[in-house]
């Protein structure tokens, strides 16, 4: 159904719209006297073109043109009238089309049905559009939830793949657990954004995963390793990271990897197993080193007791910029107490 709206104070004008239109059946013509009967007509129906006479007592057709494209940007309005020199100021004021007195009915009943057509061709394309911005939107928050979750299960696998090696050493229970809450708050005190801290914090119980690949019978001897013993031992490193290669797709699982093989590493180029140096350990790996070695001489082993906060920190200072990067390393003492809070949280 076609909506048409004629505004015009001459009712002869108004009558002959209406007998130009009486054999179209699938269309309504509501009429108005005055713009300001038209525009009340507006708020009221669904129009989908006008008819606008432009010489009119009170508000003429170029004022009610003015007001009603101000409300209906892409309402057809044709404006009518045998005053030509009015024209291209109609079509200023944003008139779609301009038919003049006295009409060709023909013309008329063409032209007006043309645009309303194509405003209803163009309802039609908006509404289509929303319907799929709104399916888009639906999409997007499913694919968004499948997302979270897929991401949710990589942090949960990266976690259990973490106990693994834990669960070879029974005495340490809490370690994954302080050390990765170490390491994330090392990495935002050292200026990482929330992402890749969180990031650390997934992806940083993976740093011993390679142990599952030790033998009980050196991995929890009590006492020290024999050199040949210890050569074995480190070999953890390379296997955890064999272990996670191939997941590049997957973060978490990839720093992990990252962490797991160069978290041995030290700052001047002394470690295991590629014996890396400052800057080219990476990042990650050289929160972990801090995080891991402070956690672990804290800790009761199979092989030792646990030290005093005071000599554990004496060792750490001893390893600034032999064993860790020193700008890591007084970012952590400069804030130790946080680091303490955690310990508490986590006790063995």
């Amino acid at each position: 159904m076609i909506n048409i709206l004629a505004i015009d104070d001459e009712q002869f004008n108004l009558d002959l719209i209406e007998a130009t239109f009486m054999d179209d059946d699938d269309l309504e013509i509501f009429y108005a006297t005055g713009a300001s009967a038209g525009i009340e007509i507006l708020s009221v129906h669904k129009i989908d073109v006008i008819l606008l006479d432009i010489s009119m007592p009170g508000i003429d057709g170029l004022k009610a043109l003015e007001l009603i494209r101000h409300e209906y940007k892409t309402l057809p309005i044709i404006m009518v009238t045998a005053n030509p020199e009015k024209k291209y100021q109609a079509l200023e004021l944003g008139a779609s089309d301009f038919i003049s007195k006295p009409y060709d009915i023909d013309e008329l009943r063409l032209r007006t049905i043309n645009y309303a057509n194509l405003k209803l061709y163009g309802d039609a394309v908006e509404s289509q559009k929303e319907s799929l911005e709104a399916e888009v939107k639906i999409r997007t928050k499913e694919l968004e939830s499948t997302l979270l979750m897929a991401q949710e299960a990589e942090k949960e696998i990266a976690t259990r793949l973490g106990r693994v090696a834990e669960y070879r050493d029974i005495e340490t229970g809490g370690h994954i657990r302080r050390m990765s809450h170490y390491s994330a708050l090392l990495a935002k005190l050292s200026g990482l954004e929330d992402k890749e801290v969180e990031l650390i914090l997934h992806a940083a119980p993976l740093h011993d995963v390679g142990k599952v690949g030790i033998s009980d019978e050196i991995l929890l001897k009590p006492g020290r390793f024999e050199p040949e013993e210890f050569e074995v031992m480190k070999t953890h490193a390379s296997l955890g990271a064999k272990m996670l290669e191939g997941a590049e797709q997957f973060p978490t699982i990839e720093a992990g990897r990252i962490i797991a093989l160069e978290h041995h590493e030290k700052y001047d180029g002394s470690g295991y197993p590629n014996g890396k140096k400052a800057q080219d350990i990476h990042l990650y790996a050289r929160i972990i080193a801090i995080a891991d070695v402070f956690d672990a001489l804290n800790s009761r082993r199979v092989y030792k007791q646990a030290m005093s906060l005071k000599d554990v920190l004496s060792i750490m200072k001893e390893g600034r910029g032999t064993h860790f990067d020193p700008r890591l390393l007084d970012l952590f003492l400069e804030n130790l107490d946080e680091f303490l809070v955690i310990q508490d949280q986590f006790p063995e």
